[in-house]
Parts: structure tokens; C-alpha cells; sequence
């Protein structure tokens, strides 16, 4: 009976796995597509992206109590457990980079009553290395792999100097002309939320830690760049 019901697990957790893969990619591809509207000043896209808003919240219910309903099945222990915990938080995380994205189209939409508005160069490049940690922070999830999630984790600080750069740049932008002060807002309001992704696929990269050693180690490598100043 105990052998039947690993195999019923074990093929419930495999099904739950290609879930998590499919809805990754749905949230990929949003996340690419509302910076594209933003940068390629694209309104088809940014309207697609938040129309995508639905399926993935429905998914992401169904997600929820697929584990729930696992959990209260299976009850697991160890590494089982822990898996089912951590890919509820990863469920969750993917739902907000999701909403993250449509905040960033809805900012793209807005930046299109200002055609001669350029977005910096730059937020090219920080939107690279997000998704970066993005796919590489599912990928130590999926694998199992701690250590390229402490990769992912290393590499937050990369994205939050970029944004204090850009930041800094658009606060130039709006002292040299006072038109640009709105569409700058706007810019400034997308960089963030693309700022909050990165520390979303943090949040993952932190979990998939903690499901292969047990180890809670979320807010430890703050602590130990505070210790280091």
C-alpha cells in the first residue's frame, strides 16, 4: 500500500513539475513582451500581456490546491515535504512576477502619450540579467541545483546598482526638462517593478535552497553583506 502510494506521489509531483514549467514560461514570455511595449513602444503587446493576466492567476489556483490536496493525501516527510512547501512559494512568486509584468505594461501604455520620449539604454540590460536569474533560479528548482541558486542570489546586486543608475539618469532627464517629468515617472515606475521580479526569482532561488539542504537562508546573505561593511 506505502509503495502504491509513492508511486501515486511520485507521479502527482512529476505532473506538478511540468504545472510549474508551463506556467514559467507563460510568465517568461509576459515579462519579455511588457518591456518589449515599454522600450519598443509597442501597445499590442502591452495589452496581450495583461490580457495573459487571467490565465495564469486560474493556473495559479489550480497549482495551489493541487499541493494542498497532495499534502493532505500523502502527508509527506523530508525532502517531499519540502518540495510541496517550496513549490507552493514558488507557485505564488511566479503569480506576482505576472502581475509585475502587467504593472510594467500598464507603465508602457501610459509612456505612449509621450512618442519623443526615449527609455534608457540601460534598462536593456538589467531587463537581461533579471531574466537570467529568472530562468536560472526555476532551472536550480526544477534540478535541485543549490548551487546555482546561490548564483541567482549573487547576482540581485547587479540588478539594484542598475537601478540606482537608472534612477539617477531619469532624475537627470527631469531636471534638464520639465516635460520629461511624468514620462520619467512612468519609466521609473517600470524599472521597479522589474527590480521587484529579480527579487522574486531571489525569493525562488532562496526556497530551492532551502528544499535541498533544509537550510533557511533568506535575509542570511544581507546580514553577511552587512557584516562586511
Amino acid at each position: 500500500m506505502e509503495s502504491r502510494m509513492s508511486k501515486h506521489l511520485h507521479r502527482a509531483v512529476q505532473d506538478l513539475r511540468t504545472d510549474l514549467v508551463e506556467q514559467f514560461g507563460v510568465v517568461e514570455q509576459m515579462i519579455n513582451m511588457s518591456v518589449r511595449a515599454l522600450v519598443e513602444r509597442r501597445p499590442d503587446m502591452a495589452v496581450q500581456v495583461i490580457e495573459t493576466d487571467d490565465k495564469v492567476d486560474a493556473k495559479d489556483i489550480r497549482i495551489e490546491e493541487e499541493c494542498l490536496k497532495l499534502l493532505a493525501l500523502y502527508q509527506p516527510v523530508a525532502i517531499d515535504l519540502r518540495w510541496m512547501v517550496s513549490a507552493i512559494k514558488l507557485n505564488g512568486d511566479l503569480e506576482r512576477m505576472a502581475d509585475l509584468a502587467c504593472n510594467i505594461a500598464e507603465r508602457s501604455k501610459s509612456l505612449d502619450l509621450f512618442p519623443l520620449f526615449k527609455v534608457p539604454d540601460d534598462i536593456n540590460q538589467m531587463v537581461t540579467i533579471t531574466l537570467e536569474m529568472v530562468r536560472s533560479a526555476l532551472d536550480s528548482f526544477i534540478e535541485q541545483d543549490a548551487e546555482l541558486a546561490r548564483e541567482v542570489i549573487s547576482r540581485d546586486d547587479e540588478v539594484d546598482r542598475l537601478n540606482v543608475e537608472l534612477i539617477e539618469e531619469l532624475q537627470s532627464m527631469m531636471k534638464t526638462d520639465t516635460d520629461w517629468i511624468e514620462p520619467a515617472v512612468h519609466c521609473f515606475s517600470a524599472t521597479r517593478h522589474i527590480e521587484r521580479i529579480a527579487d522574486m526569482a531571489t525569493n525562488v532561488a532562496e526556497e530551492t535552497i532551502y528544499m535541498v539542504s533544509g537550510d533557511i537562508v533568506r535575509h542570511k546573505h544581507h546580514l553577511e553583506e552587512g557584516n562586511a561593511h
